[in-house]
């Protein structure tokens, strides 16, 4: 994770990568770690049951920083993650010739469900105080339990309901909306409602039709994707952790994707830090929030396309008239 820090910290970058993973002591098949995709699938591990694998991993610190900062007593940490179970552990990196920092952490098969999120925390003696962090690793890994395949998934996950009738019970009282966004998992949910609107499910899965479907379907996308934009803002910044100095902390996975992707438009010609800071004291006080509003609407339709499939459906609408006026 990423913290807006009132001390000095790292400039350089901190990377690390997984090495190789092995589960109950036996060693997962390279094909299964993707070091593009920053992925390990443990799913088609060779064992329906397994305990726990042990991921080894390389790190790259900037060594001269290091050695040379206003620090003292640096450590590198390894930290695995699973939000779905609340899963959190812990294992310190042992420092070797020049940058480079190796180690392993056990991911027990217990404690986790589907997909848990390795990350790098750099941490020092600053200013006398110890256990400070001075640097994070930019991208995580993510160890996926149920893939077969090491690719990271969507952003959204979208799934097709019915709110009426159907099995999930929390879903009915959102009988009349075409779609709802759920935020609260490890990736965000776009639920479409198969009952509300007749057709729309076709309409979206389309692939072709008329020029006034694929408007049609240009257009419900785009409503639909800035919805889930500023849901995702919203969630991402409604339960910011704190630092032990009490300041917002970036949060990992999606999350951090969608603030980094919203805050330069939301509030432009801030550094993202400097933003979220920001952010944090106008919902803390109220003050500027309200305002603030428009400008995450402006970022949301922006990540969404709307003007541009707006200005094609307006297009279209006219190419349509002229050709009836013949």
């Amino acid at each position: 994770m990423k913290s807006v820090f009132p001390y000095p910290t790292l400039f350089g970058v901190v990377d690390f990568e997984i090495a190789s993973v092995d589960v109950d002591g036996r060693d997962l098949p390279y094909a299964r770690i993707s070091k593009t995709e920053r992925v390990v699938a443990l799913h088609s591990s060779g064992r329906d049951e397994w305990d726990s694998a042990r991921l080894r991993i390389k790190a790259t610190l900037p060594a001269p920083e290091i050695d040379e900062g206003p620090w003292s007593d640096v450590s590198c940490l390894a930290i695995l993650t699973e939000s779905a179970t609340n899963a959190r552990s812990t294992s310190r990196l042992t420092r070797g010739p020049g940058g480079t920092w190796q180690g392993t952490i056990d991911l027990v098969h217990v404690h986790h469900r589907t997909r848990a999120t390795l990350a790098l925390t750099v941490v020092a003696e600053v200013d006398g105080v110890p256990g400070r962090i001075i640097g994070s690793s930019e991208k995580d890994w993510y160890v996926d339990l149920k893939a077969l395949t090491p690719r990271r998934e969507e952003v959204v996950k979208i799934e097709q309901r019915d709110f009426r009738e159907g099995p999930e019970e929390w879903l009915r009282p959102f009988k009349d909306s075409s779609w709802i966004v759920e935020t609260s998992g490890d990736l965000p949910t776009v639920y479409l409602n198969t009952t509300a609107v007749e057709g729309l499910t076709d309409i979206l899965d389309g692939k072709g039709g008329s020029p006034a479907e694929k408007t049609l379907r240009d257009l419900t996308s785009s409503q639909i994707a800035q919805g889930v934009w500023t849901a995702m803002f919203h969630a991402s910044i409604g339960e910011l952790d704190v630092d032990d100095e009490g300041m917002p902390i970036l949060p990992g996975g999606w999350r951090e994707s969608v603030l980094r992707m919203m805050l330069p438009d939301v509030m432009p010609g801030r550094q993202i830090t400097d933003a979220l800071a920001d952010i944090a004291d106008r919902r803390k006080s109220g003050s500027g929030w309200s305002e603030l509003q428009t400008n995450i609407q402006y970022a949301a339709g922006k990540r969404s396309q709307a003007t541009k499939k707006l200005t094609g459906a307006v297009r279209a609408f006219h190419r349509a008239e002229r050709s009836d006026d013949r």
